[in-house]
C-alpha cells in the first residue's frame, strides 16, 4: 500500500511540474505593457541587376516566303536572333541603321561562311530599306519583348532592299545584312509576356 501511494505522489509531482512548464511557456508569449520601438535609420539591403548589351545576329537557313526574297528594284524579308543576356526582360522598340550606301555582302550559303563569287558588298546594292545618309538614324519597329536570359527569332518583313544595278552573280544569294550601329531598348516591367518566337514584324517607319 506504502509502494502505491508513493508512486501516485511522484506521478502527482510530475504532473504538477509539467503544468508549471506549460504555464511558464504560455506566460512568455503572452501580451505585456512593455512595448518595443524601432531605432532610427533601421533597413534592409537590396541590390540592382547588372545591364548587358542585346546582340542581334543574322539567323542561318531563315525561313523567307518565295514571294520575300530579292532581286533588282525590289524589297524582301530579313530574319535576325535577338539575344537578351540581362536576368530581366527587355523591349526592342527599333534600331540603328548604318547608311542607305552600306550595303551588304554575299554569300553562296545559309550559314554566311563562303562568300559569293562577284557579290561583295560593292556589287550587291543590297541595304537596310529604311536606311538614310545619316549613320545611325533611328528605325522603330513594333514592340519585341525577349524575355530575360532569352532569345527571340523575328522575320522583319520588307527591310532589305535590292538596287537595280545589283551584279548577276547576285542571283540565288544570301545576304550577310549591314551591321546595325545601335539599338533602342528598355527593360521590361516584371511579368511581361515575351513576344511569341519566331514572330514577324512590320517595321513603322
Amino acid at each position: 500500500m506504502t509502494h502505491f501511494f508513493s508512486g501516485n505522489r511522484r506521478a502527482r509531482r510530475v504532473a504538477i511540474t509539467t503544468g508549471a512548464v506549460l504555464a511558464t511557456g504560455v506566460a512568455a508569449f503572452a501580451a505585456t505593457n512593455w512595448v518595443v520601438g524601432l531605432t532610427a535609420s533601421s533597413s534592409g539591403q537590396g541590390q540592382s541587376a547588372s545591364i548587358s548589351n542585346l546582340t542581334i545576329a543574322a539567323v542561318a537557313t531563315p525561313t523567307i516566303g518565295a514571294g520575300n526574297t530579292l532581286y533588282p528594284s525590289s524589297v524582301g524579308d530579313v530574319v535576325v536572333k535577338i539575344t537578351n543576356p540581362n536576368q530581366f526582360p527587355v523591349t526592342v522598340t527599333g534600331v540603328n541603321l548604318p547608311t542607305a550606301t552600306t550595303y551588304a555582302p554575299g554569300y553562296s550559303d545559309s550559314l554566311l561562311s563562303s562568300a559569293q563569287t562577284g557579290c561583295d558588298s560593292t556589287l550587291s546594292f543590297v541595304p537596310w530599306t529604311f536606311a538614310s545618309g545619316t549613320s545611325g538614324s533611328v528605325h522603330t519597329v513594333s514592340p519585341i519583348v525577349v524575355a530575360g536570359l532569352g532569345t527571340s527569332t523575328v522575320t522583319l518583313t520588307g527591310d532589305a532592299s535590292m538596287g537595280a544595278n545589283s551584279a548577276l552573280a547576285c542571283a540565288n544569294t544570301y545576304f550577310k545584312m549591314p551591321a546595325l550601329t545601335g539599338v533602342v531598348a528598355t527593360s521590361a516591367p516584371q511579368g511581361t509576356v515575351a513576344t511569341t518566337s519566331p514572330s514577324v514584324n512590320d517595321w513603322t517607319s
